[in-house]
C-alpha cells in the first residue's frame, strides 16, 4: 500500500502551548495556602459518596494516582487529605483570556484549543528551531511573571508532534523536536500517545505486537486500514510524523463544550445521566458568565469500542438556563442507554450563539 508519509518542503514552526493542571494551579495561585497540598477539583465528594467526577488534579494528588475523568468517589478513597473544590468557571474563563492575549501576541497564526490549550504558528518569527526555543522561553516567562502560572510548550515541524512534544516533561516543560528528529523522537513513545489511539485500540494493537509508535510506523499499512479503516491508515501516518493540519485563526467563540472520559467504562445509567447533567450545568454556567446565549444543543456518546455519536437540537428560542440545557441534552442522550453497550465518555455542547448585548429577553 503506497502511503506518501513525506514531510512538507515548506518547514513550519509550531508552538503548543499547555497549562499545567490549570484549575487547580489557579485556585492555588489564589490561595496560596493550598501550595504543596494535593488539590482536586470536580463533584463533591461528600465523604467518599458522592457522584460524578474529577475535572482536573494537581500533581500532588496525581501521585496518589487521582486522574481527570475518574469518579469522584474513588478519588476521595485513593487520596482523602486532598482538597476538594467545586470548578470555579468564570475564574478560569478570565485567566485563560488573559494567558491566550499574551500567547496571540508570539504567533504569526494562533488557534486555541479548549480553555488552557493553545497552537501557535510561529515559522515568520523564528528562522530555526533554536531561535523558536528562545521565543518559547520568552512566552513562558512573560506567563509566568504576569499570571504566576507555568505551561508546557512543545516545538516541533507540525501540530502532532508539538502537542505530543508538550506533555513529554511536564509540568513546566519545553521540549523541541526538529523535522529530521521527529521519527526518532516518536519511535520509542507508546502508541497510546498518539491521538486515536484509546485504551481498547491500545490492546488490539498490542495483541498484534504494537506497542511503540515506532512499532507501529513499521506495521503494514494494508493491515491497519483493514482492521481500523481510515483511523488505521491516519494512525500509520501519524506514526511517522505526517500531520498537515494548518493553526486556524478562529477570530470568535462559535460553541462552548465539556466532556468527561470515565476512568473506566460505565454501564450504570444513574452515574452516566449524573455527569452529562454536571456537565451540562457547566457549559450553562460558562455561557451565562461571558454573556451568550444560544439554541443548539449536541450531545455527545464515545462507547467502550470508541464508536462515537452525536444527537443535536435546535431550539425555537435563544436561551443560557441551565434547565433548558438540561433538560434537552437528557432528551437527546435517552437513546444511546437502551445499548448494552458500555460509554467511556459524554459530553455536551451549545452553539449558535448570540452575544448577550443583542438578547434581551428570553422568549
Amino acid at each position: 500500500m503506497g502511503l506518501d508519509y513525506s514531510v512538507d518542503r515548506a518547514m513550519r514552526i509550531i508552538f503548543h502551548l499547555d497549562m499545567d493542571h490549570f484549575y487547580t494551579a489557579v485556585e492555588t495561585r489564589e490561595n496560596p495556602e493550598l501550595q504543596g497540598k494535593p488539590v482536586v477539583v470536580g463533584a463533591d465528594p461528600k465523604g467518599g459518596q458522592g457522584r460524578g467526577v474529577v475535572a482536573t488534579s494537581n500533581y500532588e494528588a496525581r501521585k496518589s494516582g487521582v486522574r481527570s475523568g475518574m469518579p469522584i468517589s474513588r478519588a476521595w478513597k485513593l487520596c482523602p487529605e486532598a482538597v476538594y473544590l467545586p470548578p470555579n468557571f468564570p475564574l478560569y474563563v478570565q485567566v485563560s483570556g488573559e494567558i491566550m492575549a499574551i500567547a496571540r501576541r508570539y504567533a504569526d497564526k494562533f488557534e486555541q484549543w479548549g480553555i488552557d490549550e493553545a497552537f501557535l504558528d510561529v515559522t515568520s518569527r523564528a528562522r530555526d528551531f533554536s531561535t523558536a526555543e528562545n521565543l518559547a522561553k520568552s512566552l513562558k516567562q512573560e506567563i509566568r511573571e504576569k499570571e504566576k502560572l507555568t505551561c508546557s510548550i512543545g516545538i516541533g515541524p507540525n501540530k502532532l508532534v508539538a502537542k505530543i512534544a508538550s506533555d513529554y516533561q511536564k509540568p513546566d516543560g519545553l521540549v523541541v523536536v526538529k523535522e529530521e528528529d521527529v521519527e526518532s523522537f516518536l519511535s520509542p513513545l507508546p502508541v497510546r500517545k498518539l491521538l486515536w489511539v484509546g485504551r481498547k485500540t491500545e490492546e488490539r494493537l498490542k495483541a498484534l505486537g504494537v506497542k511503540t509508535i515506532g512499532d507501529l510506523a513499521h506495521f503494514d499499512p494494508a493491515v491497519l486500514t483493514e482492521m481500523f479503516g481510515v483511523a488505521g491508515r491516519q494512525m500509520f501516518l501519524m506514526a511517522h510524523g505526517v500531520d498537515r493540519g494548518e493553526v486556524e485563526e478562529r477570530s470568535e467563540i462559535k460553541s462552548i463544550s465539556h466532556e468527561s472520559t470515565f476512568e473506566e467504562d460505565v454501564g450504570e445509567a444513574s452515574t452516566v445521566m449524573e455527569t452529562l447533567d454536571a456537565l451540562a450545568k457547566d457549559v450553562a454556567k460558562e455561557a451565562e458568565e461571558q454573556r451568550l446565549f444560544f439554541k443548539t444543543i449536541t450531545v455527545k456518546v464515545r462507547y467502550e469500542n470508541f464508536e462515537t455519536r452525536t444527537r443535536s437540537k435546535t431550539l425555537p428560542f435563544m436561551t443560557n438556563r441551565n434547565q433548558d440545557l438540561q433538560k434537552t441534552a437528557r432528551e437527546l442522550f435517552f437513546p444511546y442507554l437502551s445499548s448494552e453497550r458500555r460509554i467511556r465518555l459524554v459530553g455536551v455542547r451549545v452553539s449558535t450563539l448570540v452575544s448577550g448585548e443583542r438578547q434581551q429577553t428570553l422568549a
